[in-house]
């Protein structure tokens, strides 16, 4: 066999052990588990049930209105925002998809998460809807970041939810 074919030929197989990897790593990267939702705490975060016992999960890259902080008066929309997470959420199962640029917990011991429901992804539903603020915390990018912030961006040209005059017209304080 004469080099130059037998440099194809390599190049081919090199090619598609990569292709191999690539499609490998993307499926191990997809949630697999899903997790009986105990409770919705409040718009951005729940509780389920995990490996027999309860955990709570902060959703990625949205922030809600407060109901719930001891230190703050609940915010404006904060009762709507969790309304809406406990429609969407309340005693269903969810998947929960992890971002390694974010770590997997938080300072409060909870877990950081993507939430997955019936294929779509609550986090930017939220956003969608008007109920939820795109959250960057400290300039850390994160997966969906530009999806959130697009998101935001035609939730408040829409004048949906937070973002509505007869609301909050973007202010939860």
């Amino acid at each position: 066999m004469s080099k130059p074919i037998k440099l194809i030929i390599i190049g081919l197989l090199l090619f598609f052990v990569a292709a191999l990897v690539s499609i490998r790593e993307t499926q191990n990267n997809q949630p697999k588990d899903t997790y009986s939702v105990k409770k919705v705490i409040d718009g951005d975060t729940i509780e389920i049930e995990r490996y027999g016992k309860a955990e709570k999960v902060r959703m990625i890259g949205i922030d809600t209105p407060e109901t719930l902080d001891p230190r703050k008066p609940v915010q404006c929309f904060g009762k709507e925002a969790s309304d809406r997470s406990k429609d969407l959420l309340s005693g269903g199962r969810v998947r929960l998809e992890f971002d390694p640029i974010v770590g997997e917990k938080d300072k409060y011991n909870r877990l950081l998460a993507y939430v997955w429901s019936n294929n779509e992804l609550v986090n930017l539903k939220l956003i969608k809807e008007g109920y939820a603020n795109e959250y960057t915390y400290r300039s850390q990018s994160y997966k969906y970041q530009n999806e959130f912030k697009n998101a935001q961006t035609a939730a408040k040209e829409s004048s949906i939810g937070l973002w509505s005059p007869q609301t909050c017209n973007g202010k939860t304080k």
